[in-house]
């Protein structure tokens, strides 16, 4: 019995002294974290998690120790539970646990998870055993494929990598066709357009003086006065026409808008 206890406590001790070294380790990579997060490079970080790795894997060869007592035979139970602070509890914990009291008990000596988390584990249970094995095995290589993807695209060199996103942004459309066509088709052909009069009423009887187009803008008539040669200004007076010759248009106007018309051309300038 004194030699078991003898053993149990060294193993104690040995056990406390690999967690300690564990916690100064993640209280280092923290620090650096921190406050020399601009000078940390990533062979850095990847040395810190291997030093954190290999205390791990220390600890869980000293548990599998065939020298090492089995812990789980071991039963704690506290022998004095008081809500007043106790200074020796604050030194030894590090400031972490203050008061041994019935309300943080349950939590520190619970030996299974929370209620929450076994209601979690048994629905999760639940679900993993509605699954046929085709199913999961679908699931599985599915998972597989997406992992095998993922380590191809992470292992391929940077370059291929910026090759396929030039191509990617080469081969993307920057303009909709649609919207294109429609702009060409309201430009060329006034497709789309609202159908408008202008404002203003328009004079009645006058021939000629309708709208151009079905709702578009209408142009002033122009009268070019006959008979003593002299040209009439914009929206002078219409000559009468005569009766039972509706739309006819006198020889002397027709004479003028010729020689107008004739002036203007570029070529008989």
């Amino acid at each position: 019995m004194y030699l078991e206890e003898k053993q149990l406590e060294a193993s104690v001790e040995s056990l406390i002294s690999r967690v300690a070294h564990v916690k100064n380790a993640l209280h280092s990579f923290i620090y650096k974290l921190e406050n020399e997060y601009e000078r940390l490079t990533w062979p850095s970080v990847l040395d810190n998690f291997a030093l954190l790795s290999g205390q791990l894997n220390t600890i869980n060869k000293l548990l599998k120790n065939e020298k090492t007592p089995s812990f789980r035979n071991q039963v704690i139970i506290p022998l004095l539970l008081s809500p007043d602070r106790d200074e020796d509890l604050a030194k030894l914990t590090e400031q972490r646990v203050p008061v041994f009291s019935h309300e943080i008990v349950p939590d520190y000596l619970r030996t299974k998870p929370d209620p929450e988390v076994e209601e979690q584990e048994k629905q999760l249970s639940a679900e993993a055993a509605r699954i046929g094995p085709e199913v999961a095995q679908k699931q599985i290589q599915t998972l597989n494929k997406l992992c095998s993807n993922l380590l191809e695209k992470l292992n391929n060199p940077r370059e291929d990598r910026d090759a396929e996103s030039a191509t990617m942004r080469q081969n993307k459309s920057s303009f909709n066709p649609a919207d294109t066509n429609a702009l060409v088709g309201a430009v060329a052909f006034g497709k789309g357009l609202s159908k408008c009069r202008p404002p203003g009423p328009v004079a009645p009887g006058h021939p000629g003086q309708g709208p151009m187009m079905s709702g578009g803008p209408t142009l002033q008539q122009v009268t070019i006065g006959g008979g003593s040669g002299q040209q009439a200004g914009m929206g002078g007076p219409v000559a009468p026409q005569q009766q039972g010759q509706p739309g006819k248009m006198p020889s002397s106007i027709k004479t003028n808008i010729k020689s107008a018309s004739g002036s203007m051309h570029p070529y008989n300038r």
